[in-house]
């Protein structure tokens, strides 16, 4: 629950700040190389160039600064970086936070940057030839904090296969490379494990958002891409095998497989559709190519900013037969301060969007029979497929039950009424708030059960679920699927990183 009401960045940002903590405390308690004071000083440089930075490059482009984004590739550096120990050495600290910065806004093609920050500046702070680059953070004593952190981050944005993919890849090579080498098989392993900085750079790093995949196969090929390159040994002139050159290689395979586009967007509409829900409409100049179903991630800086950030994801309820993109959005009493800033839009106001991503899309097969089970918000990205088949003139064998607690909480019924009549879907409407029905309510009423479901669904077992709304929603439909002994491989579910 605590980590399903806090955005990523948070996670990630008061995970490294909690870390960087203790690796203090141990350099007061002489358990790690270098003192405690050393730490801070290395730890305030670094944060510190890369807010300045970023806010000015942000100023410049013309672009929303995220102070968090920057303040996780100064804490990422500063696990990476040997300690200040001399003055002099603050000058390579400095240079290595601008260059990840200027490496967000420079080397960025359609506003969306192309590499992780910090492995960038890493991999050119090596070809200068410096000797700071360490990966301290991979000691006997960071780990537990470490396994910690990364099992949080995993949990929060769904990532454990994209992180074993690159462990499996990763462990194979460097078996390889070792056991070739002469080395024994278990001193390979306590070494990749207590001395490596294999788990930290496989869950803070390289589960960036932004630099990877939209979809859950292309993230297992990334794991693995990077993976490989991360326990090989080569060498191409001033460029070595280290871990940061080979995230850099899998950011280039994650671009080439990903959208390439952030959309700058201007607000035409803002309507409320049913009780505390808005749809807003933004103008989509150019071509912008998305399969119904997909998220993007929405960016709207704002005074006062909550702990929740202004970063949000959401679903894209437009189909892309659509000249507009539609957003919709529910508000809840003392909402945070994003939706607020978001519901107090204008005409013409700008949001920013990107990173497009999500598998909860329609099969390829139009063979394959399908169930849509909806709760409250959850229900559009089904007004996204279900526009898109209407526009498209496809006809699937769709049944689709949509709960609420009351009927003014309907949303889009309109598209949903034209679907019945022209291609057959099968819409059923239920409440939860059974003891407040207007009357002549004609639709079912309480929660979506096993009764339910046979009564409009008697082929059941033989159909694909897909499973939209809140959290709890979801994982009791989950539950009660597999009761029914629907497999694990027919049940697709709506997530968002970030979701709160």
């Amino acid at each position: 629950t605590f980590l399903d009401g806090i955005t990523m960045y948070k996670v990630v940002l008061y995970g490294l700040l909690l870390m960087s903590a203790w690796a203090i405390i141990g350099g007061f308690l002489s358990l790690l190389p270098y003192s405690g004071f050393q730490y801070i000083f290395s730890l305030a440089v670094l944060l510190s160039v890369c807010w300045i930075t970023n806010y000015i490059l942000a100023k410049l482009y013309h672009v929303p600064p995220n102070a968090e984004s920057s303040l996780i590739t100064g804490c990422i550096l500063f696990f990476v970086l040997s300690p200040l120990v001399a003055f002099s050495q603050v000058f390579l600290f400095l240079f290595a936070g601008i260059v990840s910065m200027l490496s967000k806004y420079v080397i960025a093609l359609h506003r969306k940057h192309l590499f992780n920050p910090a492995a960038f500046a890493l991999v050119v702070v090596g070809i200068i030839g410096s000797s700071q680059i360490s990966w301290w953070v991979g000691s006997s004593l960071m780990l537990p904090v470490v396994l910690l952190l990364g099992f949080f981050i995993l949990r929060k944005i769904r990532r454990f296969t994209l992180f074993f993919s690159f462990l499996s890849a990763a462990i194979v090579v460097i078996m390889a490379f070792g056991i070739s080498g002469g080395y024994m098989l278990d001193t390979l392993v306590l070494q990749v494990f207590v001395s490596w900085p294999i788990v930290f750079f496989g869950t803070v790093m390289l589960t960036e958002p932004l630099t990877t995949p939209p979809t859950h196969r292309l993230r297992l090929y990334y794991g693995m891409v990077v993976g490989v390159f991360f326990g090989s040994q080569f060498h191409i002139g001033p460029l070595y095998s280290t871990p940061e050159l080979a995230l850099l290689i899998g950011n280039v395979f994650s671009y080439i497989v990903s959208s390439k586009q952030k959309l700058l967007l201007q607000l035409q509409e803002k309507n409320l559709i049913a009780v505390d829900m808005y749809e807003f409409v933004f103008t989509l100049k150019g071509n912008f190519a998305y399969t119904p179903g997909q998220y993007m991630e929405w960016t709207l800086p704002h005074e006062n900013v909550d702990f929740r950030g202004n970063r949000r994801y959401f679903t894209v309820a437009s189909s892309p037969t659509e000249e507009m993109l539609r957003l919709g959005v529910k508000l809840i009493p003392n909402g945070s301060s994003f939706k607020k800033a978001l519901v107090s839009l204008e005409r013409n106001d700008a949001i920013l969007a990107g990173q497009l991503a999500g598998d909860f899309t329609l099969p390829k097969d139009p063979t394959k029979k399908l169930v849509f089970l909806a709760g409250g918000i959850g229900i559009t990205p089904f007004r996204s497929m279900i526009k898109f088949l209407l526009d498209t003139k496809q006809k699937r064998d769709i049944v689709m039950l949509y709960s609420n607690k009351t009927a003014d909480e309907i949303v889009y019924k309109d598209v949903f009424d034209q679907a019945e009549k022209q291609l057959g879907i099968k819409i059923i409407y239920t409440l939860t708030d059974t003891e407040h029905l207007f009357v002549g309510w004609k639709g079912e009423k309480g929660r979506v059960d096993q009764a339910m479901l046979e009564k409009y669904v008697p082929d059941y077992r033989e159909r694909i679920y897909y499973i939209s709304g809140s959290h709890p929603m979801v994982t009791g439909y989950q539950s009660l699927l597999k009761s029914l002994h629907i497999p694990s491989s027919h049940i697709i579910v709506d997530y968002f990183p970030g979701f709160v």
